[in-house]
């Protein structure tokens, strides 16, 4: 007859085991939106993974989720190696970074949101509008 501390001690291998399948996913759904990003700016996303950075709370309209931070590395060129970034709630991207190369040829990297790209200013720069992070999913 099984006693309370090995239900207790099963209770809590079934947690972690689920938390796992659940971030396994999670990553699997990450990865395939960094290469939806890399193949639509057109760079080259390296290694084909991404891996998590970092977790913290975010409120979205009047909800609090947790927000998960992804790293990959990208190459514009082939033989350059640069960080990249993806943020994800759920299996919603909420933001994203990709380096850029500017005019100088020096490397920088230029924060972006998912959102339809602002018209090119007049001069001859690469520079992306800064937006706000929105409050919602989309």
């Amino acid at each position: 007859m099984a006693t309370l501390p090995d239900l207790f001690l099963l209770l809590l291998l079934g947690a972690v085991v689920g938390i796992w399948l659940k971030m396994t996913r999670a990553r699997e759904v990450a990865a395939r939106e960094a290469r939806r990003l890399c193949e639509r700016h057109g760079v080259q996303l390296l290694d084909q993974s991404v891996g998590l950075r970092g977790l913290h709370l975010r409120r979205f309209g009047t909800k609090r989720r947790i927000e998960r931070c992804y790293g990959f590395e990208v190459s514009s060129d082939g033989e350059s190696r640069q960080s990249a970034r993806l943020w994800m709630a759920g299996d919603a991207m909420t933001g994203f970074s990709l380096p850029t190369r500017d005019t100088r040829g020096l490397e920088n990297v230029v924060p972006h949101e998912e959102q339809p790209a602002l018209p090119a200013p007049p001069t001859a720069s690469n520079v992306i509008p800064l937006r706000p992070r929105g409050t919602r999913l989309h």
